[in-house]
């Protein structure tokens, strides 16, 4: 096993009691982690296979083996990026129904102390 392999299993293995350690203390929600414990065992995969990279390459007709990494990459990027865009705009809307509904049971407040207050103005 060559310096670099055990440098990317160490680097892998490391990423990856990191997001389990954020799991672990609830900064990172599993649906998120999931993505992230997926990539990380594709690293290491790769890291142990060294030929796997060249096979996947040959594959998808790629001339070198690094750009499949970059391309995938960019690809998983973008895909993940469109998940945390629609999950940021449905969180929106959320955070606006409930503003209105926060505005909307504060005027019944003020409108039930009123009433309260012009009650006991009345019976004294």
């Amino acid at each position: 096993m060559e310096r670099i392999q055990i440098v990317a299993i160490i680097a892998s293995l490391s990423f990856l009691a990191s997001v389990l350690l954020q799991i672990k203390k609830g900064k990172l929600r599993e649906e998120y982690a999931f993505v992230w414990i997926l990539s990380t065992f594709a690293l290491i995969a790769l890291s142990f296979w060294r030929n796997g990279l060249e096979l996947l390459g040959h594959l998808f007709g790629v001339y070198e083996p690094l750009n499949l990494i970059f391309t995938g990459a960019i690809f998983a990027i973008l895909i993940y990026l469109l998940h945390l865009s629609t999950t940021v705009s449905r969180l929106q809307l959320q955070n606006r129904t409930l503003a209105q509904e926060i505005v909307l049971l504060k005027e019944q407040v003020e409108k039930k102390q009123t009433g309260i207050r012009l009650n006991e103005g009345v019976s004294t």
